[in-house]
């Protein structure tokens, strides 16, 4: 494997192609089947079916998935009515992406720095040649350098951690997707139409509970920062506003749905969803810098500080960096590192964590946005050279995170600013996903799209 650390200025990479081993080539067909089933809907008994136990070796990218138990299907649960997506939304073809453009890729991190971030890094791999580029501070006090071995809180990249082990629970016959949330968590919303599948699509209309919190950015997030919530608390301010939609409507994304998610994961397990996430993903794929430190507000061993952008501007910038997270919880509180980040996607997207057919049911697309569509916690992007990626962005006080792969998983970005807030620090680290997969680069006039909700302010507030 080959690790380019462009923190100073490289010498020029050698690529290697290694041979694949064969565990490698079967995880792809796999990832390929997938791909084809994604656009069909499965029969019920497809959705409750656990699949056979595969064995694989491991490789950096994490060791293949098994069941970590065996687990006896629990009462069989009547689905309600199956609710199609609003549209269906065909993927873009998968194109083989581009060679990358890594000094545009550095030139993207650059910018965003002086557009107000301490620092900005990204950690690329293509298909095993590794670049590491990190570019200004981690710590505005100490002047330290911001490292590819920092920590940092991922923000909604905790949301695809989530659907995964909601979806493992799904292979283990313990869940439905279209049965209703209140068949699991009986009375907990006022609607029993509100289905598992709408709430991991963000088509529940519950309310986001987030754009109240934080209609003002620096008070209302020293209001909660060192508070501790129960998820029934959180859902329970959601409830108090109108639904944005009926249940199985329009994508409008919302907080409260992966708040949901968290107390499906605890009753269906009897475990807290930081027991789950280390036993059922952690684990298995030795990430080592992935933690679920809720309620506690430090970040543990080497972490990039935070800073939070105010709405005045030219106030100072706050420093978010010790917080509980307790807002976000199961929607938002994971610390992990671009390493982890890179290797959780991949092995997600090669079929190492989940069935092919679970994998096909993530990726049942609604649309999302411009250029964008949503499956079961997992966002796809369409760029401008044709290719699709799979991931999640993620947004907290004090951090905006892009994490993505291609199809097959051979390719990942994950890049991060320690600065939230700043909507055009935002929209500057969205063309990293240009100049990794479409090997370009583009002007912020070139991708300018619809400002993503970000979990740090209500969208009429950000900045740019």
């Amino acid at each position: 494997m080959n690790v380019t650390d462009l923190a100073a200025p490289p010498d020029r990479p050698r690529r290697s192609t290694p041979s694949r081993p064969r565990w490698l080539r079967a995880a792809t067909a796999v990832g390929a089947g997938a791909t084809l089933l994604a656009l069909l809907p499965l029969p019920a008994a497809a959705q409750m079916a656990p699949p056979p136990p595969t064995a694989a070796a491991p490789d950096e990218r994490g060791a293949a998935f098994a069941p970590t138990e065996a687990f006896a299907p629990t009462e069989a649960v009547a689905p309600t009515k199956s609710v199609a997506p609003t549209e269906a939304v065909a993927p873009a073809a998968a194109l083989a992406p581009p060679k990358p453009d890594v000094t545009g890729l550095k030139g993207v991190l650059r910018t965003a720095v002086s557009q107000g971030a301490p620092g900005a890094m990204a950690r690329l791999d293509d298909n095993g040649t590794l670049y590491h580029l990190p570019v200004g501070t981690s710590d505005r006090r100490t002047g330290q350098a911001l490292s590819n071995k920092d920590r940092f809180r991922i923000g909604s990249v905790t949301k695809t951690f989530s659907a995964v082990v909601l979806l493992q629970l799904l292979d283990e016959g313990k869940l439905a997707l279209d049965a209703p949330v209140n068949r699991y968590l009986p009375g907990l919303l006022p609607d029993d139409r509100i289905t598992v599948r709408h709430v991991l699509s963000h088509r529940s209309g519950l309310y986001d509970y987030s754009n109240d919190m934080f209609a003002s950015s620096v008070s209302g997030f020293e209001a909660v920062r060192t508070k501790v919530f129960t998820y029934r608390q959180l859902v329970t301010r959601s409830l108090s506003r109108p639904r944005t939609t009926a249940p199985g409507g329009a994508y409008s994304y919302s907080n409260t749905n992966f708040v949901v998610a968290g107390l499906l994961i605890e009753k269906l397990t009897g475990r807290g969803v930081g027991a789950e996430y280390r036993r059922r993903i952690i684990e298995p794929l030795k990430l080592r810098d992935t933690f679920y430190v809720h309620p506690d507000t430090a970040i543990p061993g080497r972490f990039a500080r935070g800073y939070l952008t105010p709405d005045t501007r030219g106030a100072a910038l706050v420093d978010a960096t010790r917080q509980t997270a307790s807002w976000a919880q199961s929607a938002g509180a994971l610390v992990s590192s671009t390493r982890d980040l890179g290797v959780f996607l991949s092995a997600l997207t090669r079929g190492k964590l989940t069935s092919a057919a679970a994998l096909a049911q993530m990726r049942r697309w609604v649309p999302a946005g411009t250029k964008q569509a949503y499956g079961l916690g997992l966002r796809r992007r369409d760029l401008s050279c044709g290719v699709s990626v799979y991931g999640h962005t993620g947004a907290v006080q004090g951090y905006y995170t892009y994490a993505f792969t291609t199809q097959d998983g051979k390719r990942t970005l994950t890049a991060l600013a320690n600065a939230s807030n700043n909507g055009t620090v935002h929209n500057t680290m969205l063309r990293t996903l240009e100049s990794a997969f479409c090997g370009r680069t583009t002007s912020t006039r070139e991708i300018r799209a619809p400002y993503e909700h970000s979990e740090d302010g209500a969208p009429d507030l950000v900045r740019h």
